[in-house]
């Protein structure tokens, strides 16, 4: 008996050669600003501006403005920094791990999930910023620089600092990699540039590129290295982050597995968010070709593994609380389920745990309106697990004395979309003036990975 493996579907599909990824992806460079372009952009800077009164207001006023109490200190604002963080790493684990693997079908979408963490990466550090109370020396306060008030240093043994040092270096080195992978990309464009401005800017952004043997060898080697630096980070960012949580003695927060139940709920939520945006990009700038639906299928076995991942720690965490015999913990898990916050519990199990089920149904995962919308659902479930962790650890302590509820003003959620606003905007912003595809690595995988193969066939 004689089985013969299916050929795997090409990644590049419509028999595209090199001379069709240029056109293809710098026409919409080139081209002026699609009406799609011009409403979403404007519907992002709307609300970047409605939200901009809100940020204004708790300033001005302070974080008062916040429904945070003497008992629930960290509220909204710690639920989204964690959030956004989540949010971005999906674009470290397809840019840097994918590419020591040589996962090809990493080309299409690399170079708009980079841009995604470290737009991502900026909404996050926001929050812990304001709440320091005072943006404009927050910077001097979080970083261990002489100063001029004797001996005054911040806490290295705190979690917090950590964030600081981790973040700040996942950020620098995600926008490297990011600004590294554009180069060949815009000395392309300015190579086709007719406008003498367009030709000078991106003639600057592309640092003479000059396309030589030599110069693509030294930009393989850095890409290499920089992939070496950025697989690390993929651990060890959330991992810090979890330890914000996992080194307190709050009922709830105490425990080892937060690590790697935060590392796999940040890409379980990362990898949703791309797929959020690569569906409306591929969608609203023509690029079925590129971005087909074998990247998309991938990108759901991603969720799914990750997605079972995160309901198998939810499931040891009550395993953990009832084998301590510690009452505290005990009750922390209990109230989690039937306490006054049930609702937003619940929610995170029917999002993170039910809805990527889905995705093992061959039907589910190649359908796009069904990706998107479980897309969305897995954001939302990833929202409401980390307000479940911080606000039904904190408004239940040990003492039912202190006990009380977070109850979120308007400032609080005029916050958080002001950072959608940020967030999209910056995204709409390059993916109008940047390459979102990134033309070089695609035109590499083209010969072994392309429908051109099987249509001469």
């Amino acid at each position: 008996m004689q089985v013969t493996s299916p050929v795997r579907e090409p990644l590049v599909t419509g028999g595209k050669t090199i001379h069709d990824v240029t056109e293809d992806v710098c026409s919409r460079v080139e081209q002026a600003p699609t009406k799609s372009w011009m409403v979403a952009m404007v519907a992002s800077i709307s609300l970047l501006l409605f939200g901009s009164y809100f940020v204004y207001r708790t300033l001005w006023d302070g974080i008062g403005m916040w429904g945070l109490n003497k008992t629930v200190g960290w509220a909204w604002d710690i639920t989204n920094f964690v959030w956004w963080v989540g949010i971005g790493h999906a674009g470290t684990l397809i840019s840097a791990v994918l590419l020591l693997f040589r996962q090809k079908w990493r080309t299409s979408i690399n170079r708009a999930a980079e841009a995604m963490t470290i737009f991502a990466v900026i909404c996050a550090a926001m929050f812990p910023l304001v709440h320091m109370g005072r943006v404009w020396i927050g910077f001097l306060w979080a970083l261990p620089l002489p100063n001029t008030f004797g001996s005054l240093w911040v806490n290295f043994n705190s979690p917090l600092l950590w964030d600081v040092f981790a973040i700040s270096t996942y950020f620098s080195v995600s926008l490297v990699f990011w600004y590294i992978g554009l180069i060949p990309d815009f000395g392309t464009i300015r190579d086709r540039a007719k406008n003498p401005i367009s030709k000078a800017i991106y003639g600057a952004l592309s640092m003479g590129w000059s396309g030589s043997a030599k110069a693509w060898m030294h930009y393989e080697a850095v890409s290499l290295i920089l992939a070496g630096l950025a697989t690390p980070l993929v651990l060890s960012v959330h991992t810090i982050v979890s330890f914000d949580f996992a080194t307190s003695v709050i009922p709830g927060w105490h425990t080892t597995i937060f690590p790697p139940y935060f590392v796999a709920g940040a890409i379980f939520s990362g990898f949703a968010m791309v797929l959020t945006l690569m569906l409306v990009t591929r969608k609203v700038y023509k690029l079925e070709d590129y971005i087909t639906m074998t990247h998309i299928e991938y990108m759901n076995y991603v969720i799914i593994t990750t997605g079972s991942i995160v309901g198998c720690a939810y499931i040891t965490e009550f395993f953990v609380a009832w084998y301590s015999g510690v009452e505290a913990e005990q009750y922390a898990f209990i109230n989690r389920m039937t306490g006054p916050y049930w609702w937003a519990y619940w929610s995170m199990m029917a999002c993170n745990v039910i809805s990527p089920q889905a995705f093992w149904f061959k039907r589910v995962r190649r359908s796009l309106k069904l990706t998107f919308i479980l897309s969305i659902i897995v954001n939302i479930g990833m929202w409401f697990e980390r307000f479940v962790i911080i606000v039904t650890s904190l408004h239940r302590d040990f003492l039912p004395s202190s006990w009380a509820m977070f109850y979120p003003t308007r400032y609080d959620v005029g916050f958080y979309l002001f950072t959608f606003g940020l967030f999209f905007t910056l995204f709409f912003a390059f993916a109008k003036f940047f390459p979102v595809i990134n033309m070089a690595e695609v035109k590499s995988v083209l010969k072994s990975s392309s429908g051109e193969i099987a249509d001469k066939k």
